[in-house]
């Protein structure tokens, strides 16, 4: 009776880590599968961080390059209001972010080649090569654009908005470094990033989402959306100012259509 009573556990117990062991395999077996299933998802993510990681390591390289050349940019850059000493910092960590700042812009237009190269190789995979070539023409037509728009703000959006700003209502304005600094900046960043408008649809057309015909259909819309992202960018609410960011957005969008029709048309 006793030992009825001793062997029952035992057989409990040995069931019990049978059981454990095939549902160990059931799970093995149902994670092999699964991890078969999602490698093309894995081999795409591990694409893309190595991608990223070419990309930030040439921002790291050009900006590190910057740092030897930032107080000649910044007394490049201060020109317009008559030089930095017109400048006053109340804040003991304002001039390094202004050091920063401007490196990083400067290290963004240096490394602008090989960041649209890597982001178009991880759009674009498995080219052919002739693709290849179109790849190598895009990636240079994509740096000039941004330092088109920079170019842009620096020569003809800046020295028509400053004096507006600093002189509005006869008060003169004492700038801080911080502000100006930050203010040019991302009005060039983001002038010239709208400058890569061509670039984007062309892209657009070439995975045939728009098309020439499409675009030119649509001029009302984008008219209204060139004038909302002026609005959105410029500086001053007046109309001189966001016609002068509409007008090579137009321009540009003209010649979007012409990008387009003609790679449409080759593909």
């Amino acid at each position: 009776m006793s030992t009825d009573t001793n062997l029952v556990p035992s057989e409990k117990r040995k069931r019990g880590w049978q059981q454990y062991l095939r549902a160990f395999g059931r799970a093995h077996r149902k994670a092999s599968v699964e991890m078969q299933s999602s490698a093309p998802l894995l081999q795409h993510l591990n694409e893309l961080r190595q991608r990223l990681f070419k990309a930030f390591l040439a921002l790291m390289l050009t900006t590190g390059l910057c740092f030897a050349f930032v107080e000649q940019i910044v007394d490049f850059l201060a020109a317009p209001l008559g030089g930095k000493q017109v400048l006053v910092s109340i804040e003991i960590t304002e001039n390094i972010s202004i050091f920063m700042k401007v490196s990083i812009l400067c290290g963004v237009v240096l490394a602008m080649p090989v960041i649209v190269y890597q982001a178009m190789r991880f759009v674009l995979p498995g080219l052919k090569k002739n693709e290849t070539v179109w790849l190598l023409v895009m990636v240079p037509f994509a740096s000039l654009l941004f330092i088109a728009g920079v170019a842009f703000t620096w020569f003809i959006m800046l020295p028509s908005a400053l004096p507006f700003l600093t002189t509005f209502l006869g008060i003169r304005t004492q700038v801080r470094p911080q502000d100006y600094f930050d203010f040019i900046t991302r009005l060039m960043f983001w002038i010239g990033l709208c400058f890569e408008m061509p670039l984007v649809v062309m892209f657009l057309a070439r995975l045939k989402f728009v098309s020439a015909r499409q675009l030119v259909a649509g001029w009302r819309y984008a008219l209204v959306g060139m004038a909302v992202l002026a609005a959105a960018v410029t500086p001053t609410v007046d109309p001189v100012n966001m016609g002068l960011v509409m007008a090579p957005l137009a321009g540009l969008y003209i010649i979007s259509i012409l990008l387009a029709a003609i790679v449409r048309r080759g593909s």
